[in-house]
């Protein structure tokens, strides 16, 4: 990138997100303005927080001049559902997204939130990070205040009554809507009726619903059906979270599930999808047993058989015992001269004591588990109302939080050609702005943030695996958020900019 100024020291002020000058004009740049269109040659003009004008553009006095070399300018992504909001505080900076060209992060995922979301938020506003914020509510977390420990049945209508209020609260607040985590406690006991209620707390506040479904394996029709069943009666637009067929004997069935997808939207639910592009997944040791029974050796070893392998999960996190991190369960029983299944449940077993003993610990376990087919993957990310997502954090082993977009536009783009530049920068754009009910981001024109990422489409490339899950990803020049430059030649700034994104529609005061 190269940097002309009309005012040396006040135009690098203003680069750097500075109001000491009126703009900063990017030139000569390949505009791909995330709505889909072909890319074109044009300049685009920065004012403050907001893009002001894109095309044919001539230097101010005192402007800024920013050479984009021919580079691809696309807006800022948007990672549909994401984790990074865990230990943010100790990476402000958020590098590994900026790496990526992502600008904001859609939080409070798979049923887990701050509440109240508006003091999170006020938290956010008084100490900013390098990307915007948007968060859901969590149906569990909703659960864990009104309910605290007593969580394994039907809540009671005062408690419905409570959850329903903290609801509404928080989508007055900005609160983008209802997430579930309907695999993991407390929500995997919330029952149908339950989340349907909620969800239609959150249509009558403007909101969405976004689902880690009860299923992504034995189950998976199933929970399906119950996502569309809350979009039809709760009458809201429904997402559901991280698509997947996580279980051998479905391989290949991704057809058969878009086609179901796409017979709900033609009568009349509004479904779509987040999908990410690795073929493992990371959880907690528990997901594994639905029932819950950590004595159930038949349903540990069909969970170490169909869904995953003793060679493919891998512990992510373990409180109970740090030295196992990184080893899989062949491993560990390797190790303890033991059967995997056995391991595995007296692993699981000790986790759970570990929990009950250690309330105060956020993350007790975590494990990566290879369950996925890439052809299956590579539909859902090609069908028409899916959009991009990390599902990663800031820190972890699992290389997604690190590389899930410059991946997309590595693997199905630069290699595979599953999608065109247009199509990828549209679903990690624009769509995802518009599935998830997000204002005045994801493109490329006057009056829309400035969140804008500069990169080379030949050479941006993910890093990160298994053996290196930290590892920045490569060919992203530069990243503006807001107006402000967060991350410059592989390097993040000192810049903050990040601002609160709230709820389409949303106004002060409710």
């Amino acid at each position: 990138m190269r940097l002309s100024l009309f005012g040396s020291a006040l135009g690098l002020a203003c680069l750097l997100g500075s109001s000491a000058l009126a703009s900063t004009l990017i030139v000569h740049a390949r505009v791909v303005d995330g709505t889909g269109a072909a890319a074109r040659a044009a300049s685009v003009r920065i004012d403050k927080d907001r893009v002001v004008a894109v095309g044919k553009l001539k230097p101010r006095p005192g402007e800024a001049i920013v050479d984009a070399k021919g580079l691809t300018l696309a807006p800022g992504f948007i990672d549909a559902h994401s984790h990074h909001d865990r230990q943010a505080e100790k990476t402000p900076e958020m590098a590994m997204l900026a790496a990526q060209g992502v600008t904001t992060i859609v939080v409070g995922q798979d049923g887990e939130s701050a509440l109240p979301i508006g003091a999170y938020f006020d938290q956010l506003t008084r100490s900013p990070l390098a990307v915007n914020v948007a968060s859901y509510t969590g149906h569990g977390s909703l659960r864990a205040r009104a309910m605290g420990q007593d969580y394994k049945r039907p809540a009671t209508p005062a408690e419905m009554a409570a959850m329903s209020a903290d609801l509404a609260r928080d989508l007055r607040a900005g609160s983008l809507g209802l997430s579930t985590g309907l695999e993991y406690d407390p929500g995997i006991y919330g029952p149908p009726e339950e989340v349907v209620a909620l969800a239609k707390t959150a249509a009558a506040g403007g909101g969405r619903y976004i689902s880690h479904m009860r299923s992504e394996d034995v189950k998976l029709d199933a929970a399906i059906d119950e996502v569309i069943a809350i979009g039809r009666d709760a009458k809201l637009p429904v997402q559901i979270s991280h698509l997947k067929i996580g279980i051998v004997d479905r391989w290949g069935e991704a057809p058969k599930i878009l086609a179901k997808l796409d017979a709900a939207r033609a009568q009349g639910v509004d479904i779509t999808a987040d999908v990410y592009p690795y073929g493992y997944w990371q959880s907690n040791l528990s997901v594994l047993l639905p029932e819950r029974n950590f004595e159930d050796r038949a349903a540990a070893r069909f969970a170490l058989t169909k869904l995953t392998t003793p060679e493919g999960l891998r512990i992510a996190v373990f409180a109970p015992d740090p030295s196992l991190v990184g080893k899989t369960i062949a491993q560990i029983a390797a190790e303890r001269r033991a059967d995997p299944v056995e391991t595995y449940l007296a692993l699981t077993k000790q986790s759970e004591a570990y929990r009950s003993a250690h309330p105060e610990v956020e993350r007790v376990d975590a494990v990566i588990g290879s369950a996925m087919s890439e052809a299956d993957i590579a539909a859902f990310v090609a069908w028409k109302h899916s959009v991009i997502c990390s599902d990663g954090m800031t820190h972890g082993l699992h290389p997604r939080g690190f590389g899930a977009f410059a991946k997309i536009l590595r693997v199905y783009v630069r290699e595979k050609h599953l999608l065109t530049l247009e199509q990828a920068v549209h679903k990690m754009s624009a769509q995802t702005a518009a599935q998830l009910g997000i204002a005045e981001r994801g493109t490329i024109a006057p009056g829309f943030h400035a969140d804008l990422v500069l990169f080379d489409p030949a050479r941006i490339a993910d890093r990160a695996d298994l053996e290196h899950p930290n590892a920045l990803a490569s060919g992203v020049s530069t990243v503006w958020v807001n107006g402000a430059v967060v991350f410059d030649k592989g390097v993040p700034t000192a810049a903050r900019p990040g601002q609160v994104v709230r709820r389409a529609g949303w106004r002060p005061g409710g």
